[in-house]
């Protein structure tokens, strides 16, 4: 299993760098354009860049630097040489853009008396560049390598971790920016996770059922010779009874997932289904 994950970080090596440094160049002109500009605080290290700046008169490009120095060194010193590595040349990296794409703020100017499109855009436009980064099994370093610790000692998720960190930045950006510009970052970020995960996953086009039924043969006749749908039937165990029950699987087209739902309950009203998004199909040849 090991080799495998080696070939996978392996492959197409140079495309990787190249989409890395694209998806780094947008999130730091998002970042100069639409959040330093705007005093959004939206967590991790380009949040308590924004503060550092309010407070002290910092650059942000070296505050996010020192901050991601600072991280590396804890991330060698708790995970070890292997995924310090993996996030060194993004975390030196990323502080040179924020500097190199600052003159951007005196070239492109927007209206900012209607920040909440200007917010969604942003964190549209950042959710893209991120999702494209993570999808080269990257990540974008800085307050990660805490979450990636407390998962790694503590076995906490490090989503909840990342959610943690992220809320504690907000609310001391709302202690100093106040709570409208608190809001904004909020919707930034839900907007931003919202793109990330369509950009990983891509948009689902078709919705796998997963069906449990007394009326078997009605809905498989149904689903495969009326609506002209493929349909697998495997056998699985309750948990609790151990009980043995056969499941019908088929994976249909999003257009006709009312067909199937409101047919499968005129079939038989006591059945049981999930229903699931299905990001990728490849029939047998």
């Amino acid at each position: 299993m090991t080799s495998i994950a080696h070939k996978i970080s392996k492959k197409n090596k140079i495309k990787k760098y190249i989409i890395i440094i694209f998806a780094l160049t947008v999130t730091a002109a998002c970042y100069n354009l639409f959040l330093i500009s705007t005093n959004i605080v939206t967590g991790g290290v380009n949040g308590i860049a924004i503060i550092a700046k309010h407070l002290f008169k910092f650059d942000q490009s070296l505050s996010i630097l020192i901050q991601s120095l600072l991280f590396l060194v804890v991330c060698f010193i708790f995970l070890g040489k292997e995924v310090t590595l993996a996030t060194t040349f993004i975390s030196l990296v990323y502080p040179l853009l924020v500097k190199i794409t600052e003159p951007l703020v005196d070239i492109i100017s927007f209206n900012k008396s209607d920040m909440l499109i200007v917010i969604i855009f942003a964190g549209a436009v950042t959710g893209f560049a991120n999702g494209l980064l993570y999808k080269t099994g990257y990540n974008s370093g800085g307050f990660s390598v805490l979450s990636q610790i407390f998962n790694k000692y503590f076995k906490i998720s490090v989503a909840k971790i990342n959610l943690i960190i992220n809320l504690i930045i907000v609310l001391i950006g709302a202690y100093y920016f106040g709570s409208t510009n608190a809001m904004y970052a909020i919707i930034y970020l839900y907007i931003n996770s919202l793109v990330i995960d369509k950009v990983i996953l891509g948009i689902s086009n078709n919705k796998a059922f997963y069906i449990i039924t007394s009326k078997e043969s009605k809905i498989c006749e149904y689903i495969s010779k009326t609506l002209g749908h493929n349909i697998t039937i495997f056998e699985a165990k309750g948990g609790f009874f151990e009980k043995k029950k056969n499941v019908l699987l088929t994976v249909i087209p999003s257009s006709d997932y009312y067909k199937v739902s409101e047919g499968i309950r005129m079939i038989d009203k006591n059945a049981f289904f999930v229903t699931t998004d299905s990001y990728e199909v490849k029939e047998e040849t």
